[in-house]
């Protein structure tokens, strides 16, 4: 709640909770059907078929795991964007939106500029998808 009073302070009021929210959507809507699509699709190569109910936990981690890299390989440039945007100061912003901070990133630091902490960010996705993808099918499994 203290952050939430802090940014309709100092951010523009209700606008500044909803900075980078298209940048998001773009990242979040895509990714998650790249996520999904590649975790069930690598279930399904691994089971040699559609019927992926034998699989076991490895399985399960690195269908996980890969979903999780795919995700990221897909929209790190637009993460990178959304935050940009939503770091840029409230009454002096440095860029007016988001095809002005990719075309302005692009043109200082070329793509390397749009990949910026992308090592970091895949070396946390790839464990934390796997993890995360095994405890939905264990849940899933132990409810029936």
């Amino acid at each position: 709640m203290d952050v939430a009073r802090h940014v309709l302070r100092s951010e523009g009021g209700i606008r500044g909770l909803f900075k980078g929210m298209v940048p998001t959507l773009a990242r979040e809507v895509p990714g998650n059907a790249v996520v999904f699509g590649v975790y069930e699709a690598l279930k399904q190569y691994m089971a040699g078929g559609p019927d992926t109910s034998k699989l076991g936990r490895g399985s399960f981690i690195v269908a996980g795991g890969l979903a999780g890299a795919a995700f990221w390989l897909t929209v790190y440039p637009t993460d990178v964007i959304k935050s940009v945007i939503q770091v840029d100061d409230y009454k002096n912003p440095k860029y007016t939106g988001s095809i002005n901070a990719f075309r302005r990133i692009f043109a200082s630091e070329s793509l390397k500029g749009l990949y910026k902490g992308f090592g970091p960010a895949m070396a946390r996705s790839i464990p934390a998808n796997a993890a995360c993808f095994l405890a939905y099918e264990m849940t899933r499994s132990s409810l029936g």
